[in-house]
């Protein structure tokens, strides 16, 4: 099959761990070892990541470096693809042994500039806050903070994809026979002129509706989103939450997932499926190969 496996930001840096390359690395090692192992099962493999943790980092060195003209979003987004897809290109090609060509491609995503995500920021970015200091935080800086969990982040607009002007680079390297790594972070957005040509604009792409959108250019077989808990949970953060096995439209309809994590990743898995991908499944990055087979995480039917 035409697998596309997106990593989570979280999956690639854990909740509560430093910002450091030593700990990116290491996870980057771990999901690896996962995707290797969809690798030797026979399975062509297109690789997208998060970068939520990473591009809230730079934001702050940047803005550290220059309060008065900090870079935009679409550049820090450059660089986090290009750091985030060297680590797990790396270590990728080290988990495979070399016996697969393994490519990292910057990849430029085309956003809708009225798209009404510009005037509702909901993508989270950077580290967790306090409550406090996520609102004496964004007084200073004028960001918009939200809740996350138990804690509070900055939050971005999150416009979604309508175009992957590089889809056809990809599709080159895939007839080659290449495990690619492309749109990370959502790929960088920018927007296209009245004469055709692109230019960057502040924001984050969402990463699974990126993912979402490429596995249907893609005709992909199947989608999964890879993160850090173990599927789609009913009464998600209490006592009583439990994973669901299968999810369909319906039943997502009567669930309330959060908008700046699960709700995007359902989704996204139901838009393809709905247009003809045979699955779509949201999981633990270390069990990728047992969701394909529908032995754990969330199979998402349409």
């Amino acid at each position: 099959m035409l697998v596309v496996a997106a990593l989570g930001g979280n999956a690639l840096l854990r909740r509560g761990e430093p910002m450091t390359a030593e700990a990116q690395r290491a996870n980057a090692a771990r999901a690896a070892v996962a995707l290797a192992g969809l690798v030797r099962a026979g399975h062509d493999l297109v690789v997208t990541h998060g970068n939520g943790p990473q591009v809230g980092l730079l934001a702050l060195q940047g803005a550290a470096y220059r309060p008065d003209a900090p870079d935009p979003l679409d550049l820090l987004g450059a660089e986090t693809e290009g750091m985030i897809g060297y680590l797990i290109e790396q270590e990728l090609e080290n988990a495979v042994g070399h016996d697969r060509p393994v490519a990292a491609l910057l990849t430029q995503v085309v956003v809708d500039p009225a798209d009404p995500a510009f005037a509702r920021p909901t993508k989270p970015v950077g580290p967790v806050y306090a409550e406090a200091e996520a609102k004496r935080l964004a007084t200073a800086r004028g960001w918009t903070v939200a809740p996350d969990g138990a804690s509070w982040r900055r939050v971005v607009p999150s416009p979604k994809p309508v175009e992957i002007p590089d889809l056809q680079v990809i599709r080159l390297l895939l007839a080659q026979g290449v495990v690619v790594i492309c749109a990370g972070g959502g790929g960088i957005p920018v927007v296209r002129r009245v004469d055709g040509s692109l230019s960057g604009i502040e924001a984050v792409i969402d990463k699974d509706h990126a993912s979402a959108l490429l596995a249907r250019n893609l005709g992909a077989d199947a989608l999964l989103m890879l993160t850090d808990v173990d599927g789609v949970q009913e009464g998600f953060g209490t006592p009583a939450a439990r994973r669901i096995p299968r999810l369909t439209a319906a039943e997502a309809a009567r669930l309330t997932l959060p908008a700046g994590s699960m709700g995007p990743k359902v989704a996204a898995g139901l838009a393809f499926v709905a247009a003809g991908g045979r699955l779509a499944g949201i999981g633990r990055m270390e069990d990728a190969g047992a969701i394909l087979l529908g032995a754990a995480g969330t199979v998402i039917s349409g």
